[in-house]
């Protein structure tokens, strides 16, 4: 038990830096869950309940980037919780399946667009960031994130980097928090009416809320346009993952 509780304080921690950073928590802590003997309902519920943390730990460490982003943090994080309550109404009603093939589609498109289409000082598309069309592609990215998420901070990555003139490191500040309300939303569904695990909440949650707090202190020491085409590169990788392991066993 006392080797199960490190183990998963452990995973927590290397989940939350690789969030903060590259976007790909669940990526490391749902395969771990499996590991550690959950089935897989539970251990999606169970990931997403833990992950609040990581959001927690994510806001204090990037209080630098975080400055002067108040309002579009404020005015996409709305849009964030509603989209996180509707996919995890979804998931708790409805098979996972639709999503499971469509994700490596949608894991793999977003890391294209980060990896072909560097944002540019100045430009921005979807009616940069006072943009219903934002708004609106924010919510769907969170409703993917409620009902299946994997990789879902790479999605969110790619969208508030096509829409917001900011620097990689803001733009994924702004990412950890407004991804942080959508599963909040989602955790507070899986909490009231899922089978989640809370003997694995805690330890996991412990080790999110430390790496969250030390992944952006290492995303903001990355040069340049490392950290967009680390979470490019990563996210393509997840994408193949995903794909064989879906169309395989379809």
């Amino acid at each position: 038990m006392f080797v199960d509780v490190l183990g998963l304080a452990a995973v927590g921690l290397v989940a939350g830096v690789v969030s903060t950073v590259v976007s790909l928590a669940s990526v490391v802590s749902y395969p771990a869950l499996l590991a550690f003997g959950l089935p897989p309902l539970a251990a999606n519920v169970t990931n997403t309940v833990a992950l609040l943390f990581t959001g927690l730990g994510a806001a204090a460490g990037s209080r630098p980037e975080l400055a002067g982003q108040r309002t579009v943090v404020g005015r996409l994080g709305l849009a964030a919780a509603l989209g996180g309550a509707a996919g995890a109404g979804l998931l708790l009603v409805t098979p996972a399946r639709t999503f499971e093939m469509a994700a490596p589609w949608l894991v793999g498109g977003a890391s294209l667009l980060l990896l072909l289409r560097p944002p540019r000082a100045g430009q921005a598309s979807l009616g940069g960031e006072s943009g219903l069309a934002l708004r609106a592609a924010v919510f769907c990215v969170a409703v993917y994130t409620g009902y299946f998420g994997a990789a879902g901070g790479i999605i969110m990555f790619a969208v508030l980097a096509a829409a917001l003139d900011r620097s990689p490191a803001r733009v994924n500040a702004v990412k950890n928090l407004v991804g942080a309300l959508a599963n909040a939303v989602a955790a507070v569904w899986f909490a009231l009416f899922g089978p989640v695990d809370w003997a694995a909440v805690g330890p996991l949650a412990a080790g999110f809320l430390l790496g969250g707090w030390v992944g952006p202190a290492i995303a903001r020491r990355l040069p340049g346009d490392s950290l967009r085409l680390a979470a490019a590169i990563c996210g393509l990788a997840v994408a193949v993952k995903l794909g064989v392991d879906a169309y395989r066993s379809g």
